[in-house]
């Protein structure tokens, strides 16, 4: 196989820390240094955000707080704020247009920067990234960690290498030896499921996963094959997006074993659906058209979808619109992929990040 051209950029990838409740614990000092989780209640929902200090306990987002508030007893649940967030938010955005025009951002907490060509003309990306978290402490009272390296996917490992309050630089001479030593689990995009079938194929580092051929990779993870294929070779071109509109946020899922019941389905919905809400909640957006995607053994694909006179978010909204889409007509195979989406946000305000659907590869 014939690879493609590698293409060097100077990348950053921005995450603030705990966004949501570091937020919280800046605006209530008597939550500082207290498990903090953000969203859903003692009885109900799920966790938008933890602190670190929650996270110690296995506190994650997605997780239903009940299950939140076994792990840490003395786990403090607040409202989110959104009107915070935003505010901070662009404050934070604000810093990184001074140094680059071209910003991607993901989220209202984490975004990418393309600095090889930059405002303040200077030459090394990692001293931008330490004015940048300087820069944002300083306005916002607020930690932040970044990722530097030459292209998008490995900035983004970067980023949670040293966090909270750090960074870390993979220089272009230095991407391939990371990758090689790098656990597979860590690889970004990787969930626990492929995980777990990479380790039974023998691979458990990126070098493992460098000595299958493609059409070993093929075989076993179809469409990703070529992903992977070129990831662990420091291939990712993927240019920092700064012009597109976000349409619609989502989650899919393909599954390990093809599911053959609607009750089956039901349960995994009942998951993608607050998974879902969670990037709703991060993103700081509702949405009015619920999308079922069904993807059947065979490899034929079917979406059905419903706009609702309201905007919604929660799960529990959501999951009560896909099980009517669910059953508006029967199987026809068993199903390897589910997914939900929702799109007609409430975004008004021009946004500059792209459309996208986070991919959590479960083969």
């Amino acid at each position: 196989m014939e690879l493609a051209k590698i293409v060097l950029r100077k990348i950053i990838h921005v995450d603030m820390d705990a966004f949501f409740a570091s937020v919280a614990q800046l605006d209530c000092p008597e939550l500082r240094g207290q498990a903090v989780a953000v969203g859903g209640s003692e009885a109900r929902g799920v966790i938008a955000a933890a602190s670190y200090e929650a996270r110690k306990f296995g506190v994650k987002s997605a997780m239903a707080s009940a299950l939140a508030k076994k792990m840490c007893p003395d786990l403090i649940f607040v409202k989110p704020d959104f009107d915070r967030y935003k505010e901070i938010s662009n404050q934070v955005r604000k810093i990184f247009y001074e140094y680059t025009d071209l910003v991607e951002p993901l989220s209202l907490d984490e975004a990418y920067l393309d600095v090889t060509v930059n405002k303040k003309g200077m030459q090394s990306a990692t001293l931008i990234a330490e004015e940048i978290r300087k820069e944002i402490l300083k306005r916002t009272g607020l930690y932040a960690s970044a990722g530097v390296a030459p292209n998008k996917f490995v900035a983004k490992i970067a980023s949670d290498i040293n966090k909270p309050n750090g960074q870390k630089t993979i220089t272009p001479e230095e991407v391939i030896p990371f990758l090689e030593t790098l656990q597979i689990r860590k690889f970004y995009g990787v969930g626990k499921v492929t995980t777990q079938k990479m380790y039974q194929l023998g691979i458990f580092t990126g070098l493992d996963l460098k000595q299958k051929s493609l059409e070993f990779l093929e075989i076993h993870f179809k469409s990703a094959a070529k992903h992977y294929y070129e990831i662990v070779r420091g291939i990712h071109n993927s240019p920092v997006q700064a012009s597109r509109t976000r349409k619609s946020v989502g989650t899919e899922h393909t599954y390990l074993e093809n599911l053959t019941s609607e009750v089956f389905m039901i349960k995994k919905l009942e998951v993608l659906a607050k998974e879902l809400e969670i990037r709703l909640l991060k993103n700081s957006v509702k949405g009015r058209t619920v999308t079922l995607k069904i993807k059947y053994s065979d490899f034929t694909q079917t979406t059905r979808s419903k706009t609702m006179g309201s905007y919604i978010h929660l799960a529990t909204d959501i999951i009560t619109v896909v099980k009517e889409l669910l059953y508006q007509d029967t199987m026809k195979e068993s199903v390897r992929l589910l997914g939900i989406s929702l799109s007609n946000l409430n975004n008004e305000e021009p946004r500059t990040v792209k459309q996208y659907i986070q991919l959590q590869l479960e083969l």
